[in-house]
């Protein structure tokens, strides 16, 4: 016997098997003997797995907030608020305080409530809430977009009410950088014909 008459059978074997799909380990005589080769009885992996497409990825989310629990983020201007919403019976505490001691402002009281108005759950929930950066104004835009998203997390029936409000949209605007040349990022020094 020669040594192409014994390795043949086991190449063309770990042929077959790299064409099926199967990994063939390796091509040596000892090794392919204690290993078995891939054959029919074998199940291989074939091309019939489902293939992710656009529209089996287009599928919604279900609810991920166990128990009505959920933990989000929201942004506007240099403001960063952290949100923890729990079922309760409507309380706000925002870095430990009051919603009515932490926004004196009617104005932004009712700005924050307005995505609970919108869902029809305004004593459903308690908001905890972390506040930094930022002013007044972009901190209770900041509050109203992570309660927001967590109530979408809560419950996904309420995101078309939300996001049709507006509420569900990051506010992007933000103070504009100075300009060299002028005063501030539009106003140009007086102009002076003599």
């Amino acid at each position: 016997m020669t040594s192409t008459e014994t390795e043949t059978p086991e190449v063309v074997e770990a042929t077959e098997a790299t064409e099926t799909g199967a990994v063939a380990t390796s091509e040596t005589p000892a090794a392919t003997s204690e290993t078995p080769a891939a054959t029919s009885e074998t199940p291989v992996a074939t091309s019939e797995t489902p293939v992710a497409t656009s529209e089996s990825a287009a599928a919604p989310r279900p609810s991920r907030a166990a128990g009505g629990n959920a933990q989000t983020v929201g942004r506007r201007k240099e403001a960063v608020v952290r949100v923890r919403v729990v079922p309760g019976t409507g309380e706000f505490k925002l870095n430990g305080r009051t919603l009515e001691e932490y926004f004196p402002n009617k104005v932004h009281q009712q700005l924050i409530r307005e995505p609970l108005v919108t869902v029809e759950k305004p004593d459903s929930f308690d908001i905890f809430a972390n506040l930094h950066g930022g002013g007044v104004s972009g901190q209770a835009g900041a509050l109203r977009l992570a309660i927001a998203r967590a109530l979408v997390e809560v419950d996904a029936d309420d995101r078309p009410a939300l996001k049709k409000a507006g509420f569900l949209t990051r506010d992007a605007r933000a103070t504009e950088r100075k300009k060299y040349g002028l005063k501030k990022a539009r106003k140009a020094p007086q102009y002076s014909k003599r």
